[in-house]
């Protein structure tokens, strides 16, 4: 959720600014604004996309080598110009830009207020800057030191950065549960939300830790201390994205590249831990906690969204093979209600970003219990990896999309290998059956790469259905998470009402709403329980339901009821997954497109969700 870039250096600002803005595009936002020095501290900023900042911006002097600039996701006050970042503090010496919310900002308002202060939005942000202005003259202290004892006095989360028409040479920069990156060039600092806009520049980056403020100033080495005034030494590190990997590629979008990276990505997040001629499953990243694992009570997986649709998946898997009991949770929830929780523990948070705030609040309560917390994530360097005890990346590369794909089938890989490597070293499974799954494991991104190739019949179904009101998805066992991703994919692209539930549970509700007009999708692979949903299938014709089937490669039973079938080549049951997603990624895609939405950014929707 929104995205923060700034620059100071000898470069011009200005284009390297607009450029990391629309790298954050795929973000989530409502409105843009950027602030330069040159020659006196000017603030600009609109309601809408970046083009149309852009367009603003025609007008004016655009020239300066130092900046800040912002997209912003409204949280207090409505979209529009006057509550976009960058903001001004009451002097107008001083701009801000901010992700986060600070919690108790009303509170401080009324103090501000009564001290002479007016304010021009309804946000939290710009309380923080007239708050920081405020103790710099109170105080009589410099902007660094005035920025320091601002952050011991709010409370809620923040990424930072503040431009001062006094300090013309100076960024100041500061987080706290909101991700904040520092690119390191020649002489220059970049800033960022996230690495897509700096790895054009630099690959030496430094992320901020919570409660850190960093001080940039030009022609000297970057410098950072706590809020507590503690001095601390930089950690360079390096980016693994390239650029080429941020842009489209010769595609229309971003969701359909990166549908189509799928067999590259998964086959990149086993490449080096799946050793099927050796008959083992290697994780370094979480080497030193397999026996902890193994004694453990239970696992618990926290996660948001499609990442808790990976995590269902994964309770599938290693309650089955690995025999360890699993709880799911919706990481949102885990915190409120008090959970039972002990050191006998573990905990498995999910997440793409590595940065969602409900994830990172249920990895901080867990620790407070005294669980053993590890992470899945994508983003080298991202809060969780920092947050968790140990964990294991997904290395599915930038998804820029906001509908999950490849991060999603990244996720169930590593969940897959985890339960065969826990049940390789509690044995239980036969040895021969353990070496068979491995090998077919080897064999999933060609299988995808066969499913991608099938896309004519896909975009008739979806030119089809383009126009429906609602959507069911079904499916059982381990495909019940698939038809609940699935769902939720159709709704965030093309806004249409999809819901996923279990295939057996269809008759206990939601069998009410199917008629002629109401779109049915089963997961309905020739494997496991596939009487049993071969019924279902009967229940919704019966009942003039319109039927579309995933089914396995060959299959006639099904083929001869649906009213259309998409098929994915033969597998072992745990795999399916991994098949048959590919398929609705590509219906609500097509779908999506065919409606003229915005695929890439839907609306009201941001990648990283950083606030609660």
């Amino acid at each position: 959720m929104c995205g923060i870039v700034a620059y100071i250096g000898n470069k011009e600002a200005y284009p390297i600014l607009i450029k990391g803005l629309h790298r954050l595009e795929y973000r989530g936002y409502d409105s843009a604004g950027i602030a330069l020095l040159n020659g006196g501290l000017s603030v600009h900023k609109t309601k809408g996309k970046v083009s149309v900042l852009e367009e603003h911006m025609k007008d004016f002097d655009k020239s300066g080598t130092i900046g800040i600039a912002h997209t912003r996701w409204a949280t207090h006050g409505e979209p529009n110009t006057q509550n976009a970042h960058p903001h001004y503090s009451f002097s107008r010496k001083i701009a801000i830009i901010h992700n986060g919310i600070i919690e108790n900002y009303s509170t401080l308002k009324k103090e501000l207020i009564n001290r002479g202060y007016e304010f021009h939005s309804d946000t939290d942000t710009e309380v923080l800057v007239n708050l920081i202005e405020d103790i710099q003259t109170k105080e009589e202290v410099n902007l660094e030191e005035a920025v320091r004892i601002a952050l011991n006095q709010v409370i809620g989360a923040y990424a930072i950065v503040i431009l001062s028409q006094e300090h013309p040479d100076m960024l100041i920069a500061a987080r706290k549960g909101s991700p904040l990156v520092i690119g390191i060039g020649e002489n220059d600092f970049y800033l960022a939300s996230d690495a897509t806009p700096i790895i054009e520049y630099t690959k030496n980056v430094v992320y901020l830790d919570d409660e850190e403020v960093a001080i940039l100033k030009r022609g000297s080495e970057l410098k950072i201390k706590t809020i507590k005034n503690e001095e601390k030494t930089p950690y360079i590190q390096e980016l693994e994205w390239n650029l080429n990997e941020l842009e489209k590629g010769g595609f229309d979008h971003f969701m359909l590249k990166e549908i189509y990276e799928q067999p590259t990505s998964i086959r990149d997040s086993f490449r080096g831990r799946l050793h099927p001629d050796k008959g083992t499953v290697s994780l370094g990243g979480i080497i030193d906690y397999e026996q902890k694992i193994l004694n453990a009570d239970r696992i618990i997986i926290a996660a948001c969204g499609t990442s808790w649709h990976a995590g269902l998946v994964g309770e599938y898997l290693l309650e089955e093979i690995a025999r360890i009991p699993v709880e799911v949770e919706y990481a949102s929830e885990f915190r409120y209600r008090n959970p039972i929780i002990t050191e006998n523990d573990v905990m498995i948070a999910i997440s793409q970003s590595g940065e969602t705030a409900d994830t990172l609040a249920a990895i901080e309560l867990a620790k407070e219990k005294g669980a053993t917390v590890l992470g899945i994530c994508n983003v080298v360097g991202s809060s969780i990896a920092r947050a968790t005890d140990a964990g294991v990346y997904t290395h599915a590369g930038p998804e820029i999309g906001v509908a999950s794909t490849k991060a999603f089938t990244a996720q169930v890989t590593v969940l897959t290998l985890m339960a065969l490597r826990f049940a390789q070293l509690k044995g239980t499974l036969p040895k021969s059956e353990y070496v068979r799954l491995l090998h077919e494991m080897e064999l999933i991104p060609e299988k995808v790469k066969k499913v991608l190739d099938d896309n004519g019949l896909i975009e008739e179904i979806a030119g089809k259905f383009k126009d429906s009101r609602n959507f069911l998805y079904l499916g059982r066992g381990y495909n019940f998470p698939v038809a609940l991703e699935g769902a939720l994919k159709l709704k965030e692209i093309s806004y249409i009402h999809a819901e996923g539930y279990p295939a057996a549970e269809m008759k206990h509700g939601p069998i009410a709403l199917i008629d002629k007009d109401m779109p049915v999708v089963f997961i309905a692979p020739n494997i496991g329980i596939y009487e049993k949903v071969v019924s279902n299938i009967q229940e919704v014709k019966a009942r003039n339901g319109v039927v579309i089937a995933i089914v396995t490669e060959g299959d006639t039973t099904v083929k001869n009821m649906a009213d259309y079938t998409i098929e994915i080549p033969e597998t072992e049951e745990m795999f399916v997954p991994l098949l048959a997603t590919i398929p609705l990624q590509k219906l609500s895609y097509h779908i999506a497109v065919m409606r003229g939405c915005n695929v890439d950014q839907p609306r009201n929707l941001a990648k990283s969700v950083t606030v609660e």
